[in-house]
């Protein structure tokens, strides 16, 4: 095959590679295993016995190329649908013919389901009774959470199969066997280590984006060569060079709506509480280059430094808050600079989440009913007759004292000598430790 049949009007080389049998999977090993569901459902002898699957996965870790590998390996009629264009109407109309066929000619139907999660619930339901009656063998594909995005009904009704991002290794393989493949490049061009370990960073795990990226870098090489390569001794090389025209920037998987969003703004927090700052770099850098919306991000500061550092460092509170107004007031790009700065200094500085431990157990108290009046000098005396009920009397007003504090109680009496606020030893939470201590002797008249 020349290399100009190979990039002129031919099928996209992901498609053309697509594997024809379970054995040709790259990847996702714990799911292919001898019994496994996904083996059992290619398995034409278990046809009657076949379960629904959903499959949860990032793209391009093979969902809808497990779909027609078992559809080929196991002779059943194939039907795919794609949620983006597919209603009501059609999911009924697939659910009778796979009806009359399995009735008429004993033929079982795999009904793919492509993005399954932008079904409205109305659309997921139409899907129940031929699932459950046995109509059709549903496999559906989902980037999203499954948990949040089908119907329960249907969720307990299959089998939830969880992909994962192919490895280096398996990227590897998939770009070495179409480079030689009849179905893919055909020994047209050849790949040098650099190109491979290229292409296989910036895929990021997602094996269409890898082969993709390979079918532009071979074009680039076969164009700079400026000759067919069948009519050369070798065969074009694809370097490092034609990949790096080819695709610019690695692949960031990230969703603001969903579990990417939650995931990385979790490590970033973590990471901060847990003082690794090229770590919380390292997130942020992700959520910024996803185009995370800066004020998210900022708010999340403010509250780790309320809840992680507190005390220990007050001045932690004052550069997120700084931060979040730096951001507002000038914006992206520049607005990364001090959410990096403010990133840096929470992570590095002193932590203690003693203030959010305090308001945690005195609002667990005021729910289970322990609070009790409000003692009677502490009472509001300002209105007419309070005086006569007995409010104020015996306040002391700490400033007319010497040390500022005076010996009288504060709390409830059902409450008196509870402590909520223990603080730690770090920072300047150090210096406020001794104070409180010393400030409960005065208070409890020690």
């Amino acid at each position: 095959m020349t290399s100009a049949a190979l990039f002129q009007g031919q099928t996209p080389l992901p498609v053309r590679m697509r594997p024809t049998s379970l054995d040709e999977v790259a990847g996702q090993s714990h799911l292919l295993a001898p019994g496994s569901p996904l083996v059992a459902l290619a398995d034409p002898d278990a046809s009657r016995t076949a379960a629904s699957v959903i499959l949860w996965g990032p793209p391009g870790t093979g969902k809808t190329t497990l779909a027609q590998a078992i559809a080929r390996s196991s002779g059943r009629r194939f039907v795919e649908l794609s949620a983006v264009t597919a209603g009501v109407r059609d999911v009924r109309e697939v659910m009778q013919e796979a009806l009359t066929q399995r009735d008429l000619y004993g033929q079982s139907t795999i009904l793919f389901l492509d993005e399954i999660h932008r079904f409205s619930k109305a659309q997921q339901d139409a899907l129940l009774p031929g699932v459950e009656n046995g109509w059709v063998v549903l496999i559906a594909a989902t980037t999203e959470n499954p948990s949040f995005s089908v119907i329960s009904p249907l969720l307990s009704r299959s089998l939830l199969l969880t992909l994962q991002p192919l490895t280096d290794d398996d990227l590897g393989m998939l770009l070495d066997r179409a480079v030689v493949d009849a179905r893919g490049l055909d020994d047209a061009v050849a790949l040098d280590d650099g190109a491979r370990d290229a292409l296989v960073r910036l895929a990021s795990g997602d094996a269409r984006r890898a082969l993709t990226a390979l079918e532009v870098a071979a074009g680039l090489a076969v164009t700079a060569s400026g000759a067919d390569a069948s009519d050369t001794d070798a065969a074009p090389v694809v370097t490092a060079d034609h990949v790096a025209h080819a695709v610019d920037r690695a692949l960031l998987r990230y969703d603001r709506q969903g579990d990417e969003h939650y995931d990385v703004i979790s490590a970033f927090i973590k990471s901060i509480r847990g003082s690794d700052v090229d770590a919380a770099m390292h997130y942020l850098a992700r959520m910024v280059e996803a185009g995370e919306d800066p004020r998210f991000i900022a708010r999340r500061l403010i509250i780790s430094a309320s809840e992680d550092i507190g005390l220990a460092d007050p001045q932690a509170l004052t550069i997120a808050v700084a931060a979040a107004d730096a951001v507002q007031f000038i914006g992206m790009p520049e607005g990364r600079i001090p959410l990096a700065e403010a990133t840096a200094y929470l992570a590095t500085t002193a932590k203690s989440n003693a203030a959010y431990v305090a308001i945690d157990r005195a609002i667990a108290d005021v729910r289970a009913g322990g609070f009790g009046r409000v003692p009677a000098h502490l009472r509001d005396a300002h209105y007419p007759g309070a005086k006569r009920l007995g409010h104020g009397k015996g306040y002391v007003y700490p400033h007319d004292l010497d040390v500022g504090v005076a010996t009288q109680q504060y709390l409830p009496d059902e409450l008196d000598g509870k402590r909520y606020y223990q603080p730690t030893s770090r920072g300047v939470e150090r210096d406020i430790a001794a104070r409180v201590d010393k400030i409960r002797r005065i208070l409890g008249g020690d």
